[in-house]
């Protein structure tokens, strides 16, 4: 990395000159170079009073030992031990950390969902140096991202620009927290190019997710970059010459024993803006979900020209299913958009609000077809924080069947049976529901006479209610059971 800076010292200002000089004007190679500098002095100050450094520390365990350390006097001698530096102390140094860019004045700030961890406390430092004890207001594993919030009214949000517009070969700068040395809130800086648009985040096998692709950046979406980005560069913005922000960047992309010459960065796109504006209300962020299994092309299908990708199955009781969606038809294209390959119309639909219509341009039996289909919601694995759930109704919480997991983390699907409606998900107890006999995983397909597709359906059907209201289950049991729901106090 150090020879690939110095290769750029030494060649920008050349070619800049010599691009002048073919051109018959303009400046000299020095004054080529001076003005580039200026840009990227400017967009550097204009962005890193909304770039934070991040520290998280592990709470103490009952029958852990102090954090006591022994330290050096001026004379080179051991001194009686003390306790270690607090956070909010300027020479304390955190086991973990990360980087953060405020999106809110009103003290809400954005990082790398993974920069986060369990059972710890965090602390955010700014540009003029304060020190605030922040909490998690919402974090979604699907996207990596998560908002913390901190006790300040007075912050700078970063300015937004447009991932689209990226083409490989611009420049961009990368602000951070490498190894916690901006741990002042004084961040880093480093510059390269964009290397790569569209990239795959590198696959983590985990018992919890046997494919190894937990987020959507494992599909297809990560800027590469070769500026340079370090351990705690993570959750700090990626920026244009303008000093907007149009990545967020995440981890090296080095293997061991090899230069880490290239990093990633989360792009701002409509996605990424859906996901943060939901996160910063402390919200669930939710996903679209067709319910089929797709699979690549034959090498020999794609050399005979064909594209797109082949429906493997089908899931009973999913959008796919209910649509006309058929085992063996081909997919080409999403929204208009051609589709390459099975990860491809994952991210595609996947990246999709809940109950969006998506369009698909269908290949059958050599006919083509646009078949419109109105998504429900992706399980998503990993741990969520949401700090502000959609209210209970007479204690009950209800979802889409499809988006709750099993004991084995395996959606609640394959319900032939069952294609509408909503799922319990939780009841308190001593509530009306509770009385009325409803528990979690119960499907309710009807408020009274009316039936239900969906939670949005379902509290529209129960809204001005104030008496008595029946629910109608269907159990895969009793397709008639109902249960009476008493107002509630």
């Amino acid at each position: 990395m150090a020879r690939t800076v110095w290769l750029w010292s030494i060649w920008i200002p050349v070619l800049l000159g010599l691009a002048a000089r073919a051109a018959g004007q303009g400046p000299s190679g020095l004054e080529a170079a001076a003005a580039l500098e200026k840009v990227l002095v400017e967009a550097i100050a204009g962005a890193e009073p909304s770039v934070v450094a991040i520290a998280r520390v592990r709470k103490q365990v009952p029958g852990e030992s102090f954090g006591f350390e022994f330290r050096p006097d001026p004379f080179g001698r051991r001194t009686m031990p003390f306790v270690a530096s607090k956070p909010t102390d300027p020479d304390f140094v955190p086991n973990e950390f990360g980087t953060g860019v405020v999106v809110d004045r009103q003290g809400l700030i954005l990082t790398a969902y993974h920069v986060l961890g369990e059972e710890s406390d965090y602390f955010v430092t700014t540009h003029d140096r304060k020190v605030y004890r922040a909490w998690i207001k919402g974090a979604d594993p699907r996207s990596d991202l998560a908002v913390l919030a901190v006790d300040a009214t007075d912050l700078v949000p970063i300015p937004f620009g447009d991932a689209a517009t990226l083409r490989k070969g611009q420049i961009v700068i990368a602000l951070g927290n490498p190894y916690a040395i901006a741990r002042d809130g004084q961040v880093s800086a480093s510059w390269g190019i964009v290397s790569n648009l569209a990239r795959k985040a590198g696959l983590v096998l985990e018992e919890s997710e046997p494919t190894g692709k937990s987020t959507l950046h494992h599909f297809g979406t990560l800027i590469q970059t070769d500026a340079k980005l370090n351990l705690g560069t993570s959750g700090g913005p990626l920026l244009n010459l303008r000093g907007q922000m149009v990545g967020l960047t995440t981890s090296l992309a080095a293997a061991v024993g090899y230069e880490q010459a290239a990093g990633y960065a989360f792009p701002v796109d409509e996605t990424f803006r859906r996901v943060i504006d939901t996160l910063k209300r402390g919200r669930e962020v939710e996903y679209g979900f067709l319910g089929i299994q797709p699979v690549n092309l034959l090498g020999q299908e794609v050399l005979q020209g064909m594209q797109g990708i082949r429906v493997h199955r089908v899931v009973s009781g999913t959008p796919a299913h209910r649509y006309g969606i058929k085992t063996g038809d081909l997919i080409a294209t999403v929204n208009g958009k051609p589709i390459h390959d099975a990860d491809g119309l994952v991210l595609e639909v996947g990246r999709l609000p809940v109950e969006s219509t998506v369009r698909l341009g269908v290949l059958r039996d050599e006919r083509k077809l646009d078949v419109d289909v109105e998504l429900t919601k992706y399980p998503v694995r990993g741990k969520k924080i949401v700090t502000s759930p959609a209210p209970a109704w007479r204690g009950m919480r209800i979802d889409y069947p499809s988006a709750v997991l099993d004991a084995e983390g395996q959606a609640s699907l394959g319900m032939a049976f069952f294609d509408d409606g909503v799922i319990v998900t939780d009841v308190e107890k001593a509530t009306p529901t509770w009385e009325a006999g409803l528990r979690p995983g119960m499907l309710i397909s009807q408020v009274e006479r009316t039936a239900i597709r969906n939670p949005r359906q379902f509290r529209t059907a129960v809204a001005g209610k104030n008496g008595a209201v029946q629910l109608r289950l269907a159990d895969g049991e009793d397709q008639t059971s109902i249960r009476t729901v008493a107002p509630g106090t």
